[in-house]
């Protein structure tokens, strides 16, 4: 981690602050426009400097502001990665207000266990049409 002096490649520094896994998936990301830098899409091997502005836009809406505070080119444990970066307040009461909303109105497809239903779930359902309680005695 330096504090000031050159910088990393932008793929580089989101694979060493951990906010992807690989540095293929951070590529390929920028290159899909959810990642934009001091307000400019930005690609790939975009020089990053100390005090830069990130907004991450991540699956599910989600989107995080954050501002780096140090570069590194390497990848080390998770409280040396979450040194890199801050995310600012806003971002964090959106994300916390986010969550709230999901506590009191969960998505109604999140609830689904199952994709489609088989041919046997296809076959049960057809059975419960056929029943009908006047036949029943």
């Amino acid at each position: 981690m330096s504090a000031a002096g050159p910088g990393v490649r932008l793929d580089k520094w989101l694979w060493a602050a951990r906010f992807y896994k690989t540095r293929s998936l951070a590529a390929e990301e920028i290159g899909k426009h959810r990642i934009e830098v001091n307000g400019l899409p930005a690609k790939p091997s975009r020089e990053l400097r100390v005090g830069d502005e990130l907004l991450l836009r991540q699956s599910g809406g989600l989107s995080r502001t954050v501002i780096v505070r140090g570069v590194s080119s390497v990848r080390g444990p998770a409280p040396q990665a979450q040194a890199l970066y801050e995310e600012t307040a806003a971002s964090v009461a959106q994300r916390e207000a986010r969550a709230a909303q999901q506590r009191i109105a969960p998505e109604p497809a999140l609830s689904i266990d199952q994709g489609r239903p088989t041919k046997r779930d296809r076959r049960q359902l057809a059975d419960w049409d056929r029943w009908s309680a006047a036949l029943d005695k």
